[in-house]
């Protein structure tokens, strides 16, 4: 009993510092602060949180708000200083160099010419070869997930929580397959109310402690998926799926069925550059 306390109590701590990163990126994140909501030592909590996530504090941080301002460099007009605000950066100055040291070019630079403009140029000129898709033949997936509600560009928090209650209860596992449960149309629901869920996938069977909340099972339905590999932003990657959908399919002869998409992760945007992460889309097929 003793056991499951100290579980839960870390892994409330490791919930609510996540939470308040995602609800205050655009604020001063004193690390400090990020202690004291975790109710530890600033010693202390930041070696754990290291242990347990495999980056810092700080890193998570930029992460973040770095992923956050390239979905309003790509999504948005808004203007490069008002991004750099809403991501948490003081000035212009420090924003656009610490985004060009990640993403390879200042903002205003990646606005007009990151990996989603090559699909602008290519639907311009009607080419139907963007992106490679293969059909597989997929086995049915039983993943450990965590729901999230809202932007599917903040899913990352849903990963988050997965992840430390993994790593808390000791059954996290280098080389894990890391998925991602798209279940509503973006383009027809309103933001607030996306549905989605985080995910891994566990070799053999499900250890009890991996379903207890807030992780639960979630089935993906086995059957034939025409699967995309998309390279690039996960911030860009919106672009695919239009590319996806409204062209690919409708040129193949194909029929998506009726069950949800879902993405796997191939490396880990912890230690991957965002250019280079590879994202897996499978478009379930009739």
């Amino acid at each position: 009993m003793e056991n499951h306390s100290q579980l839960g109590s870390y892994e409330n701590r490791f919930k609510r510092v996540t939470s308040y990163i995602y609800e205050h990126l655009a604020e001063d994140l004193d690390l400090i602060k990020l202690a004291d909501i975790a109710c530890m030592s600033a010693y202390h909590w930041h070696r754990i949180y290291h242990a347990m996530h495999g980056e810092t504090l700080a890193a998570t941080v930029k992460r973040l708000r770095l992923h956050r301002a390239a979905g309003f460099l790509v999504h948005s007009d808004l203007p490069v200083d008002q991004v750099a605000v809403k991501s948490g950066y003081a000035n212009l100055q420090s924003f656009t160099r610490i985004f060009h040291s990640v993403y390879g070019m200042p903002p205003a630079r990646y606005r007009k010419e990151g990996s989603h403009t090559v699909f602008q140029q290519q639907q311009a000129n009607r080419s139907s070869h963007m992106y490679p898709v293969e059909i597989k033949t997929v086995p049915a997936i039983q993943a450990v997930t965590v729901d999230h509600t809202g932007s599917y560009m903040d899913i990352g928090k849903a990963f988050e929580t997965m992840y430390g209650c993994l790593a808390s209860r000791q059954l996290f596992r280098p080389g894990m397959r890391s998925i991602g449960i798209y279940l509503d149309d973006p383009f027809s629901v309103e933001e607030a109310a996306l549905r989605s869920k985080a995910g891994v996938v566990f070799e053999g069977p499900i250890p009890a402690e991996a379903l207890l909340a807030p992780l639960a099972a979630s089935d993906v339905a086995g059957g034939t998926y025409a699967v995309l590999r998309y390279k690039g932003p996960y911030a860009d990657m919106r672009v695919a799926y239009q590319w996806l959908y409204g062209e690919w399919l409708a040129q193949s002869g194909k029929e998506a069925a009726d069950a949800p998409a879902f993405e796997e992760y191939l490396n880990n945007p912890r230690d991957t550059a965002p250019t280079e992460l590879l994202t897996d889309i499978y478009l379930p097929l009739r």
